[in-house]
């Protein structure tokens, strides 16, 4: 409603994932927020670019040690600006649904919680044989790339190469329909040629 009021918002999300760090930012349907930059003509001065900037520069302000993942599905990435895509779990799951991928990232945090359990259990087992070590207080658990890792190995496509080959065909359709070709408008050929229409 109010000018910069989206990308506050975007700041907000940011922020409270630091706060809950280890976190996952998944965002669902990307392209309704980020589209690629100059692209949408009358949205209220540039909201749209303003609001992909923001999320670009919240995006790069994480570092490795935040432990932010930042996950986000499409059914248009013909329409996202290529600033946006990142490499990340996206090269292990290729043909993976978004259920798939959110499986992944459960599977991940459960390992990492399992692995905190028993390190504790360790600590537990041997304070009581009197063996000290000195352990930080404020030593957090962290989901780490190893996690994804290990779940990666044992997920699961719930969409096979034969429904994929159906989407494609129904998008390629699709966008023929719509007079899109290569992602570019192009108008549908036609028999009557232009000098026609004018007569």
């Amino acid at each position: 409603m109010w000018f910069g009021e989206s990308e506050a918002n975007v700041r907000d999300v940011f922020d409270k994932a630091c706060q809950s760090v280890p976190c996952v930012l998944f965002f669902d349907e990307l392209d309704s927020i980020v589209v690629q930059r100059g692209s949408s003509v009358g949205d209220a001065g540039g909201a749209a670019d303003r609001i992909l900037n923001q999320l670009l520069t919240e995006m790069d302000g994480l570092s490795a040690k935040k432990n932010i993942f930042v996950i986000g599905a499409t059914n248009r990435p013909d329409i996202l600006d290529p600033a946006l895509l990142r490499p990340a779990l996206a090269k292990f799951t290729e043909g993976f649904s978004g259920a798939d991928v959110t499986e992944i990232c459960q599977r991940a945090c459960k390992y990492a919680i399992e692995e905190e359990i028993e390190r504790d259990m360790e600590r537990q087992k041997q304070k009581h044989q009197l063996i000290y070590e000195v352990v930080e207080d404020d030593e957090v658990s962290e989901i780490e790339g190893k996690h994804f890792m290990e779940s990666v190995k044992y997920a699961r496509r719930s969409v096979n190469d034969s429904d994929i080959r159906k989407y494609q065909s129904f998008a390629q359709n699709f966008q023929q329909y719509r007079g899109l070709v290569d992602g570019e408008f192009k108008f549908p050929k036609s028999e009557v040629a232009a000098n026609d229409l004018y007569d």
